[in-house]
């Protein structure tokens, strides 16, 4: 028997399971390694509250020393499905206000994780009321230092948080996120910062400018979907539900809301911002809560509209393996530690 053939077969046999052993251990490493990263040193409870006849699920999360009471902020979301924790994209901000004393109060929209409703059933009137019946409901918790209540929102929230401020006593500050401030300019900003950021030609820019024309002018009159469809053919690009939300929020517009803000108010924007047009936003923060309530304004250059910095939100695979592997890295640097510094003055 020629033995030259197996010992070459079982060397190659050995190295093989050898390989596969490595890969398994940087496997296992990989997967412990993910999850220390993505513990967070607070404590999450689940909670449900009502507005009105509505459900709304949500987490109430404390930091994990002393036993209060915290003050509370409450998170509006912006645009979208979300959940509670934004599919945990919320955590590392729920931590960093753990670790200035302070709780989160975060729900699931309606039709999100089990809770009933549709979220685009609401106008930006519902979401203030949902807001206020969150508020209404920390009231009863011993753990909540009502003195120190504010509330967070990115984007959509904009409309959302100074309707709150203004007729809410409760609320304390507020820390907005990219909010615009007229819901048609800011749809008209964004149609076009996001064309040349493609560097669409000059034609597609016009007959882009045209379409939208045509879906406003169809909005204003209160036209149906199907009219819409009919109108725009293959132009039509929102389905039936996203229709009849524009339809109910299209004059939305934070002005006179915002001058009656009589409370601090932490404004962040960012450099890359193709959603808002953030050189807008604060000409008219500065200008309507000028003389009557204080404002901070912070900038982000390397930030995108989600504050995530924008070389990582170029790249899939970054944003996967930072997402994974080290997420509170997926913010961009101070914005985290901005709102600390601002909730521990209060």
């Amino acid at each position: 028997m020629r033995l030259g053939p197996v010992i070459r077969r079982h060397r190659r046999l050995t190295i093989g399971a050898a390989i596969v052993a490595m890969l398994l251990i940087v496997g296992l490493g990989a997967a412990v390694y993910a999850d220390y990263a993505n513990q967070y040193d607070i404590k999450e409870e689940r909670i449900a509250f009502q507005d009105g006849a509505q459900r709304l699920d949500g987490v109430l999360a404390k930091p994990t020393n002393g036993r209060g009471p915290y003050g509370l902020v409450l998170l509006v979301h912006g645009d979208g499905p979300k959940n509670a924790t934004n599919d945990g994209f919320y955590r590392p901000q729920m931590e960093a206000y753990a670790r200035a004393g302070f709780a989160t109060l975060s729900w699931n929209k309606p039709g999100i994780d089990g809770t009933p409703g549709d979220w685009l059933d609401q106008s930006m009137e519902d979401r203030a009321r949902e807001t206020e019946a969150a508020i209404a409901w920390s009231r009863s918790r011993p753990d909540v230092d009502h003195a120190r209540v504010g509330l967070w929102g990115a984007s959509q929230a904009g409309w959302v948080l100074p309707k709150v401020a203004a007729r809410t006593p409760d609320v304390k500050f507020l820390i907005a996120v990219s909010p615009a401030i007229n819901w048609l300019r800011q749809g008209r900003f964004n149609l076009l910062a996001e064309l040349r950021a493609d560097h669409a030609s000059a034609a597609r820019i016009d007959e882009a400018v045209r379409r939208s024309d045509a879906t406003r002018a169809l909005i204003a009159r209160g036209a149906s979907h199907a009219e819409y469809r009919a109108a725009l053919g293959d132009g039509a690009d929102m389905a039936a539900n996203r229709w009849d939300f524009v339809r109910r929020n299209f004059t939305a517009d934070a002005s006179e809301d915002l001058a009656r803000v009589r409370v601090p108010v932490l404004l962040m924007l960012a450099g890359h911002d193709v959603n808002v047009d953030v050189a807008e936003t604060e000409t008219e923060y500065r200008r309507l809560l000028g003389g009557h309530a204080e404002l901070t304004v912070t900038h982000y250059p390397g930030a995108t509209h989600s504050m995530v910095g924008k070389s990582i939100e170029d790249s899939t695979l970054k944003t996967y393996f930072t997402a994974i592997f080290a997420p509170r890295e997926l913010l961009v640097a101070g914005y985290l530690g901005d709102q600390r510094r601002f909730l521990q003055g209060h």
